[in-house]
């Protein structure tokens, strides 16, 4: 092959990578946009919120590959997508690893509220536990409640036909957790007793998650389901899944 024959290749061929890059991939990304953004309220819009366990590794941009993050939500948001595709259901994750409900209440307005869902599932606790136990500017459990409330009461204020789902924080004695077992048990007892509390009073759906969890250790240890104590392995992920859909499937299908 000749020198002129090779520099026409590869600059032809360099063409046409920026031509599928640049127009395909924008392509793509509009189409996905038009077909799953609902038009008008045609679809219900879900969004999950809370710390790393939705947050799943996210990405922050249009990459619908890995747009949903890799856990629960994304478990959920695929069923949905895959068996009711004439409902045109629009799922966000705007978890954000680290979080705690101090946290969430900061970025409602943005990161909630604008988004004007119709669904919002949040599960947030864990960090506020760890926050306690590890002296990272921790909070007591009346400001833990008023930071909650706020945001529930900002929801009802703004969307008031709104449906709320709160999940339950958990944990499973692995790695730290296990060396402080009882204090992470105690602490993250107060706040799942402020979250079901808060649930009743703003008649949202609670799904229990820390039971299901503690069961699960019958057919197999605890660090089949959670790793770290904390974040759950894919077994783990799957357990939210159901858990949550056995609470809320009838709230999007019964639609």
């Amino acid at each position: 092959m000749n020198k002129s024959r090779r520099n026409f290749i590869r600059k032809t061929g360099i063409a046409g990578v920026a031509a599928f890059t640049a127009p395909g991939l924008l392509s793509a990304v509009n189409t996905s946009r038009s077909v799953l953004q609902k038009e008008g309220k045609s679809g219900l819009t879900i969004l999950f919120q809370g710390d790393s366990i939705t947050d799943g590794n996210r990405t922050r941009n249009d990459d619908w590959n890995h747009v949903m993050g890799h856990g629960y939500q994304f478990i959920i948001s695929s069923k949905y997508w895959f068996d009711y595709p004439e409902k045109k259901f629009m799922f966000y994750n705007r978890g954000i690893s680290g979080n705690r409900v101090r946290d969430l209440e900061t970025r409602w307005q943005k990161d909630t509220l604008d988004l004007k869902p119709d669904v919002i599932s949040i599960l947030v606790g864990i960090n506020d536990v760890a926050a306690t136990i590890w002296d990272r500017e921790p909070e007591s459990i009346e400001k833990f409640e008023e930071h909650y409330r706020n945001i529930l009461n900002q929801t009802k204020k703004a969307l008031p036909n709104t449906k709320i789902i709160l999940c339950e924080p958990f944990c499973l004695p692995v790695g730290r957790v296990a060396d402080k077992l009882e204090t992470y048990q105690h602490e993250i007892q107060k706040r799942q007793t402020v979250i079901r509390k808060l649930a009743k009073e703003f008649d949202t759906v609670y799904v229990e998650l820390q039971k299901p969890f503690t069961e699960a250790c019958e057919k197999a240890p605890a660090n089949y389901w959670i790793w770290d104590g904390i974040h759950p392995m894919p077994a783990g992920h799957e357990l939210i899944a159901r858990e949550w859909n056995k609470k809320v499937a009838g709230l999007l299908i019964d639609k």
